[in-house]
């Protein structure tokens, strides 16, 4: 298998101690769970999605395991502006902050509140499961750009992570671009539910949710190919990455970087084992491979 140079690299504005980076809402809701995945071979992490106002979240069950995948309707529970406290110690390390919010004023807020400590942004323009919030705004490039526009002005790096629950996620990839994004991370859980037949109602308590693990993987390395294709800032893979061998074909398609989160529900050590396959002392540069699927 192909290996990679493991020297820091730089993607979207943020230096990352290597390419893998801990996804949103998984280990990210306190600053000791942070530091542990950051120590245990994430090179970034993203927190947990913060918003407007402290929220409880979706009434369970809101997490349910399928064969090869999770799909969850957590509904973006959060403490709000408390959160800065949780970070107060990670100010030099590679924190990227995801946020949410329902206006460009409302993103706009929410990024003041962390300014002065976070390495970056990660706007939350992608969540499947909160009216109002995350897909609801993010499938209109207009208001994917405003908002955008609106935290970039901190002159923070800025990522925006993109749904793959519209028609083209290029045209959306491209709003958040013009809009100032230095990075698009692709993607978000992708729109799905189950029924219990027994029960004959829905499983979640929300009764939708967002599918991602394995399953959405291939989902996940089309629409990074075709951002790829569309846009010129780097982008972050996400969806359904497990291996070493997924990381070497999501960056073929485009990523500079990944990130990983549902495979630290089955295995927290996945960030290791992941890069002790991925790195070695002879390994080529990612320069190399990345998006080398469309020469």
């Amino acid at each position: 298998m192909i290996t990679l140079q493991n020297d820091p690299v730089n993607v979207g504005g943020i230096t990352l101690n290597n390419h893998l980076i801990l996804a949103a809402g998984v280990l990210g809701t306190t600053g000791a769970s942070i530091r542990r995945m950051l120590r245990g071979g994430a090179g970034g992490a993203v927190t947990k999605s913060i918003g407007p106002v402290p929220a409880a979240g979706h009434p369970g069950p809101c997490l349910i395991p399928l064969d090869g995948g999770l799909l969850n309707a957590m509904g973006l529970p959060n403490p709000s502006q408390e959160f800065a406290s949780e970070l107060a110690h990670l100010a030099e390390e590679p924190v990227i902050v995801s946020i949410f919010g329902g206006t460009p004023d409302e993103f706009q807020t929410v990024a003041s509140w962390f300014a002065d400590i976070a390495a970056g942004y990660e706007l939350n323009l992608s969540c499947p499961h909160a009216e109002g919030y995350g897909a609801a705004i993010g499938s209109d490039p207009r208001m994917v750009r405003a908002c955008t526009e609106e935290v970039a002005a901190f002159g923070l790096p800025t990522w925006v992570k993109l749904t793959p629950n519209v028609t083209d996620i290029a045209v959306i990839g491209e709003a958040a671009e013009a809009g100032g994004a230095t990075a698009l991370v692709a993607i978000n859980t992708v729109r799905a539910m189950r029924i219990s037949t027994k029960l004959r109602r829905p499983v979640l308590g929300n009764r939708f949710g967002g599918l991602s693990g394995p399953m959405i993987f291939p989902i996940a390395l089309r629409c990074v190919y075709d951002l790829y294709e569309a846009c010129s800032v780097p982008i972050i893979g996400c969806g359904g990455i497990s291996s070493a061998a997924d990381v070497i074909e999501m960056m073929m398609a485009g990523a500079s970087a990944v990130q990983i989160g549902s495979a630290v529900y089955d295995d927290i050590g996945v960030f290791d084992q992941i890069a002790s396959k991925l790195y070695s002392d002879h390994g080529c540069s990612a320069a190399e491979i990345v998006g080398c699927a469309h020469e």
